[in-house]
């Protein structure tokens, strides 16, 4: 049997994604968004109020960074999530966080957090807080990639957001293979 919560934004999993952007002078800010994701092979998309500073930043920039989430920088993700950039200017340093600028938009990839999507803003709708960036590169740093040069969920060792108990999890092992597995159903 089950049990019906009603319209809730509850996914499994759901990415902590940090989203980066520089102000009009340069410096560097983060928010950690929870609810986004890919829906064309280079578009991503997320949910922002247009309160954020990140927000304002990137329309006026008209570029952002996506960074994964990482266990080892929990504890700044979270910060960013909970801190407002127009409240709190020194907010990005406060985290931890060391800028580098993207070479393909005008945005910071954040050293400590080492896979990005970096993007440029496509469109922004105020009203549903719907953001849609077109993904311009992907970056990771070599310490996450394997013995092929692909990126290692392992050594990215990303997190996720559970909603319902407003929770941070790791990503876990690998138990299948995509694509192939579900061949063996195939007549």
């Amino acid at each position: 049997m089950r049990k019906n919560f009603g319209a809730k934004p509850w996914t499994y999993p759901q990415p902590v994604f940090i989203v980066g952007t520089f102000d009009e002078e340069g410096r560097p800010n983060a928010m950690n968004a929870a609810w986004g994701g890919i829906d064309y092979d280079d578009q991503i998309n997320l949910c922002l109020s247009a309160g954020h500073k990140t927000v304002k930043n990137l329309l006026a920039t008209r570029a952002f960074t996506v960074s994964m989430g990482t266990v080892e920088q929990l504890v700044a993700c979270d910060y960013v999530g909970i801190v407002s950039g127009n409240k709190e200017a020194e907010k990005f340093a406060k985290a931890g966080f060391h800028a580098v600028k993207s070479e393909f938009v005008n945005a910071p990839l954040i050293e400590e957090l080492p896979m990005a999507v970096e993007c440029e803003l496509i469109s922004y709708d105020a009203e549903t807080c719907h953001l849609v960036g077109r993904i311009v590169n992907v970056s990771a740093d070599e310490c996450i990639l394997d013995e092929q040069g692909k990126i290692d969920p392992d050594k990215l060792h990303a997190l996720t957001f559970d909603p319902v108990h407003n929770a941070y999890l790791a990503i876990g092992e690998k138990v299948g293979n995509a694509f192939r597995d579900g061949l063996k159903l195939k007549a």
